[in-house]
């Protein structure tokens, strides 16, 4: 096998015309150069140089050699240079898990100001079940995953940043008595039917966990599982329902009134998820700062 650091010192020589010359621009000794090419000579069993008055000149193996030597050269400089790009974040790939309700408000910001700090990175986009969205962060897979607490303690191998607490509100058909209040507290739903606008997980425990500090557990006569069919259910009269405030970004349908919550006031805990052991990326951590900048904003 040839090696490649001798090619160099074969391209050196050619180059300066002699091996004093070579000597002189690699900071080696005459003697170490003529070393490096007899073993290259070696390892091509060939000869490689052939002397001409005071210098030498390559014969057609050693002008091979060397123009693979100047290929690779030009290679290596690319290569640092990707690199330098890479760890600076100029260049790269980003892949992000993210649920439906903080794609518009969260993600979609985060993209925008991505694409102006770091315009040469790629942004891969993957909309999935917030229920779990772990596997991929943890395999390498993703490098980013918005989640919903509170169960984001004991996942070995991904570490959570709080991004906001998105409150929980309040959705009564018009003409609700209820409705004539700015402001509700949790116990005054405790009688009511209930239509459900979440998946049973922490989005849902969420409310539960409201209701039972308030002292009471709902009473659910519709299960939508999906906002803007929820408030369909609640403008229709069938009941009152909780929706979170990104969750009503898409828009209030006519017919519902929104009101604020209290006592307690039933949030779900919004966090991005990163590996631990993931390096360092400058396009990881703008995105990350856009997020939290748009959670401020929401």
């Amino acid at each position: 096998m040839l090696d490649v650091r001798r090619m160099q010192v074969l391209r050196a020589v050619v180059s300066s015309g002699s091996v004093t010359g070579a000597a002189t621009v690699l900071g080696y000794t005459p003697s170490a150069v003529s070393q490096q090419i007899a073993a290259l000579e070696k390892e091509a069993r060939t000869d490689l140089l052939e002397r001409v008055g005071r210098g030498v000149r390559p014969t057609a193996a050693g002008l091979l050699l060397t123009e693979y030597a100047d290929t690779i050269s030009r290679q290596v400089a690319e290569a640092e240079t990707a690199l330098a790009d890479l760890l600076a974040g100029r260049t790269g790939r980003l892949s992000v898990r993210y649920f439906a309700t903080a794609g518009a408000s969260l993600v979609a910001p985060a993209v925008a100001r991505l694409r102006t700090e770091h315009p040469g990175v790629q942004i891969e986009l993957k909309l999935i079940d917030p229920e779990d969205p772990l596997p991929d962060v943890r395999e390498g897979r993703a490098d980013l995953a918005l989640v919903v607490g509170p169960r984001v303690s004991g996942q070995e191998g991904v570490r959570f940043l709080h991004l906001l607490d998105d409150p929980y509100l309040a959705v009564l058909p018009e003409g609700h008595p209820l409705a004539q209040a700015e402001a509700l507290e949790m116990a005054d739903l405790a009688e009511e039917p209930w239509v459900g606008s979440e998946w049973p997980g922490p989005c849902l425990d969420a409310q539960l966990t409201a209701c039972e500090t308030a002292g009471f557990r709902p009473r659910f006569v519709v299960e939508s599982e999906d906002y803007v069919t929820a408030q369909g259910f609640v403008a229709a009269g069938l009941g009152v329902s909780l929706i979170p405030r990104l969750g009503l970004g898409v828009g209030v349908r006519p017919g519902v009134v929104v009101r604020e919550l209290r006592s307690p006031e039933p949030a779900r805990s919004i966090y991005a998820a990163v590996r631990e052991t993931a390096p360092p990326q400058p396009a990881l951590r703008s995105f990350i700062a856009a997020m939290r900048a748009a959670a401020g904003a929401a």
